[in-house]
């Protein structure tokens, strides 16, 4: 009895504060905001509305990023209301320590390492693709050994490991100057996503392109909403920045809701004009926005959007290596993982430690894994957080009924109790090969927590 107690042991809030790294304070509710977006718009409109739309949806797409959008506004409510009373940089993790117990947690934390490490490489390989057709285009293209892995017929995506290492170092300067850079990247990205928005715009033509407008039925709309929830992960990392924030009580989630509704609607207007201005069986194609453009005359336009996929991608990557950063910081601080790894650098205030190992084996995966292969375990690892999320916010109100809350989540337990049936029902629209993936992943972080973590923890007695 007392073996199964200690799994569940929780932290209190006192002991989560007094662990807190002296991370500097300097982020403010647009940097949030900012560093959601850079997140969330990436891969999800210049790869992933094409693909979903011509193998899942059709044009009925709009509903998918709606659909998913749904889903996430739930638990993004439930984020912000528990990032504002309970904070720390764990996000997920840290709110199932204090509302769920140490196993839960770990458990969490775990699919959080999957999600940022998988997410980070997934994306720097499309990062590495976009930046050779760019090099073909001014006909100084790599050889394919470099930048395709063995599995591919090459030897390394050298590229790919280039843009982790980089951006590893710019985080290693501390969160002020990757916010700055992040900042400068959004606004190329968002002005090349108008751009193609207004040239796109000009040959809508509904009534030939969104017909029929389901052409796979309600039930493509929902596998497609499956496939896309990948770009949707990124305010997750929002919630990491909480000991780097200023007034984190209000400015956590105004950066959680405000980039969340931002992305939401970019997509769907995206997705709408993509759809409507090129009919969606042509737009299985690795750079869709760019095929269209291109379809419509817009010969130039393909430089334009490749400038913005590089820049989307690139903050991409910055923000789940911060977010990844700042949980494992969390998780090395409470002992689950090597005490050393939580020093920060005496000069930036980061932990140096974390980012370039952690960066390192993302490079690795990078350069030399079949790493699609293993993509979508991102979805699932970011479904099980959400879910714990909701379930967490529903035990502290039950279990902490006085805790100070800045931000309520609306209609409790209402809300969070949806969120947690959407994300299960988006959980189970993914493929067989995709939950035994996430089996195998599960045994192996319980391993590790029942051989190591457990007996190192700071509860442990």
């Amino acid at each position: 009895m007392e073996v199964l107690k200690s799994l569940f042991r929780t932290q209190s809030l006192r002991d989560l504060y007094q662990q807190e790294a002296q991370l500097v304070r300097c982020l403010n509710a647009t940097d949030l905001t900012l560093l959601g977006i850079g997140a969330i718009v990436g891969a999800g409109i210049f790869v992933l509305t094409g693909i979903a739309a011509a193998t899942a949806a059709g044009p009925g797409v709009i509903l998918s990023y709606a659909l998913a959008g749904l889903a996430c506004t739930f638990c993004a409510l439930a984020y912000a209301e528990l990032a504002s009373s309970i904070g720390g940089c764990g996000s997920a993790y840290g709110y199932a320590f204090v509302g769920l117990g140490e196993l839960v947690a770990w458990i969490v934390g775990w699919m959080l390492l999957l999600e940022y490490c998988v997410a980070s490489a997934t994306v720097a390989i499309g990062w590495s693709g976009y930046v050779n057709n760019a090099l073909a285009a001014m006909g100084v293209a790599l050889p394919e050994a470099l930048t395709n892995n063995l599995f591919e017929g090459g030897l390394v995506n050298l590229p790919a490991m280039a843009i982790i290492f980089f951006i590893s170092l710019l985080l290693a300067m501390g969160a002020r100057e990757s916010v700055k850079v992040n900042r400068m990247i959004v606004i190329i990205k968002l002005t090349v996503i108008i751009l193609f928005i207004i040239m796109a715009g000009a040959y809508f033509r509904p009534d030939e392109n969104w017909r029929p407008f389901l052409p796979f039925g309600s039930i493509g709309v929902i596998n497609g909403a499956a496939l896309i929830f990948f770009a949707y992960i990124g305010f997750d990392a929002v919630s990491t920045a909480a000991e780097e924030t200023l007034r984190p009580e209000r400015n956590l989630p105004i950066g959680i809701i405000a980039s969340l509704a931002i992305c939401t609607l970019l997509y769907m207007l995206v997705a709408g004009v993509l759809t409507g201005a090129v009919n969606y069986s042509e737009l299985n194609v690795s750079s869709p926005i760019s095929y269209a453009l291109l379809k419509l005359g817009y010969h130039w336009g393909s430089f334009i959007v490749a400038i913005g996929a590089i820049a989307g991608l690139t903050s991409t990557i910055l923000v789940m290596q911060f977010g990844l950063s700042r949980v494992v910081l969390a998780m090395s601080r409470d002992g689950l993982f090597p005490a050393k790894l939580a020093e920060l650098h005496p000069k930036t205030k980061a932990p140096t430690l974390i980012i370039l190992s952690t960066g390192t084996l993302i490079a690795l995966a990078a350069g030399f894994a079949p790493i699609h292969t293993v993509a979508q375990l991102t979805n699932i690892g970011t479904l099980t957080a959400f879910i714990s999320v909701c379930v967490a916010v529903m035990v502290l109100r039950y279990k902490q009924p006085d805790l100070p809350r800045p931000f309520k989540t609306p209609y409790s337990p209402f809300i969070p109790v949806l969120g947690i049936i959407l994300c299960l029902f988006l959980m189970f629209n993914l493929r067989v090969i995709t939950w035994w993936g996430f089996l195998i992943w599960t045994v192996a972080g319980l391993i590790f927590y029942f051989s190591y973590s457990r007996k190192r923890s700071v509860l442990a007695p």
